[in-house]
């Protein structure tokens, strides 16, 4: 058994601590990905707002929603917890639109790996759905803020994105598995 927030002790396997654990491992990802980069690089401030951003998710998902609706976090507080996750969601997909601008269509679904950063993004993008599917299981039990499900299923998107800008930084050809179906000439 284990604790939650509010102070119930639930099963180490309970979908609330399943969810966490998965988001856990998301961002000890993102942790290798920003160690392998340099410090300078420009996704290093965007890594970090997200890993910050994630710990808050934690914090949210660790708290039934009957305890969270009792005492919601004022917005503009300034309090740690306070979420953010729609200024987040936000902040991923104008990352994204200005490296999609810069990626060709590449039309295949795509075998992960290339570069160590792009694989480990290929990595956090597999985790982050599998914590999105772990979210929405909680959800069924008990409601998710939506801002966090959208957040996290954003996340994915950008991972995925950033692996393939990774390998055009690094100017690595992507192994193509095969075409998209709707795409194939019949």
């Amino acid at each position: 058994m284990t604790g939650i927030h509010g102070g119930e002790r639930v099963p180490k396997d309970d979908i609330r601590i399943e969810a966490n654990g998965c988001i856990d491992e998301l961002n000890t990802v993102i942790g290798i990905v920003r160690s392998l980069l340099p410090m300078k690089d420009a996704w290093q401030e965007l890594l970090h707002d997200i890993q910050r951003e994630l710990m808050v998710v934690m914090s949210h998902v660790a708290t039934p929603s009957g305890l969270r609706d009792a005492d919601p976090e004022r917005p503009g507080s300034g309090n740690p917890n306070e979420l953010h996750a729609v200024e987040m969601t936000v902040q991923c997909e104008q990352a994204m639109d200005a490296m999609m601008f810069q990626l060709e269509d590449n039309g295949y679904f795509l075998l992960p790996g290339g570069t160590q950063v792009s694989a480990q993004l290929q990595f956090a993008r597999a985790v982050a759905r599998r914590a999105e599917r772990r979210l929405w299981t909680l959800n069924r039990e008990d409601p998710v803020p939506e801002d966090i499900l959208r957040f996290i299923n954003r996340l994915s998107d950008l991972f995925f994105v950033m692996a393939r800008m990774e390998m055009q930084r690094q100017g690595w050809d992507e192994e193509r598995w095969q075409s998209f179906a709707y795409k194939r000439k019949r």
